[in-house]
């Protein structure tokens, strides 16, 4: 995929040093790197969080991901000679992996990139020569949520991802909450229902993600839709998607609107389980659920402000900005 070029520093802005308090001297770039199962995002940020330029590498997973760090390393090491930058100049590398990494940069395991235990900051440090950082990808983007996007500037924030599955990132006092395996923030797998007969791809029973993502949206209304015998636009379709269980929600289909109603109490409920923990400034919701906008966030909301604590029932509950970057500007985060 092509660099998309934002802003050009140039070799003069590259030798250019930024003054601490003190007379000594800051960094003034950084990288941030977001991996994925089929492609690596990548990113050149200003210390100021200014994105420069992003691009994406492709990920090599064969050999059980033996080359995916290398990968990193050789494009983030073309990048500074391309631009001409000094590597003092830059205050280090951020990586987001799809697994659990606990507060030492260690991967227990990525099932996705076929990797096993691995030391990910320390290898990537070893390979670029900078100071390295790394997350989960899921706690990243809440991070790059809450330093750049649309909690941006809050201190304690949750975020709930609704994708094919529930990812979740929990801030606080600006800093990734990972825990001691690296599963801090696993929202998706929290028992929202003891009586659920249906196992999760977790192992477990009555997890959120079993309701409140696209999948298990889906699969709240073919129970619906099973339960009931009235007319609904879901009962033409030969295959129904979250997208149209959202969009026949939006227009006011009765059955549609029971389901996300079920949704939104579950999630909203859930949340609100959340939030008596950490006291957020800002919920924010992200993935490709999150596309149906804003009646989706009142739904969620009014189940939310029914069950959470009185001080916390007003915290805003807003859409995620930051799209498919929230990664990388999340990685970015760690290094400073």
């Amino acid at each position: 995929m092509p660099a998309q070029i934002l802003t050009a520093p140039g070799k003069a802005a590259a030798k250019k040093r930024i003054q601490r308090k003190g007379g000594k001297e800051m960094s003034i770039y950084c990288f941030g790197i977001d991996v994925g199962g089929t492609s690596v995002k990548c990113g050149l940020f200003k210390t100021d969080g200014t994105l420069l330029e992003k691009w994406e590498i492709p990920t090599r997973t064969e050999n059980n991901g033996e080359n995916i760090l290398p990968d990193v390393a050789e494009t983030i090491k073309d990048k500074i000679q391309d631009r001409g930058i000094r590597k003092e100049d830059v205050a280090g590398v951020g990586i987001g992996i799809p697994g659990p990494i606990n507060s030492k940069g260690e991967a227990a395991c990525a099932v996705n990139l076929y990797w096993g235990f691995k030391p990910v900051a320390k290898e990537l440090s070893e390979l670029t020569g900078l100071p390295a950082k790394a997350g989960n990808d899921a706690n990243v983007a809440a991070l790059g949520e809450a330093w750049k996007g649309a909690a941006a500037g809050a201190q304690n924030v949750i975020m709930a991802t609704l994708g094919t599955g529930v990812g979740g990132g929990i801030i606080v006092d600006g800093k990734i909450v990972a825990g001691h395996h690296g599963a801090g923030g696993e929202i998706g797998h929290a028992n929202i229902d003891h009586k659920e007969p249906e196992k999760c791809n977790c192992g477990n029973r009555g997890c959120l993600e079993q309701f409140a993502s696209a999948t298990g949206i889906v699969r709240v209304a073919g129970k619906e839709l099973e339960a009931c015998q009235e007319d609904s636009v879901l009962r033409s379709l030969e295959k129904i998607t979250a997208k149209d269980v959202l969009d026949a929600f939006k227009a006011g289909d009765p059955v549609a609107v029971r389901v996300m109603e079920n949704v939104g109490e579950r999630l909203g409920g859930a949340l609100a389980i959340f939030a008596a923990v950490v006291d957020p400034e800002a919920i924010v919701i992200g993935g490709g659920v999150s596309k149906a906008g804003q009646p989706l966030i009142d739904c969620i909301q009014k189940y939310y402000r029914e069950y959470a604590f009185s001080l916390c029932k007003d915290t805003p509950m807003v859409i995620a900005s930051l799209g498919n970057d929230a990664g990388i500007y999340g990685a970015a985060k760690l290094v400073l």
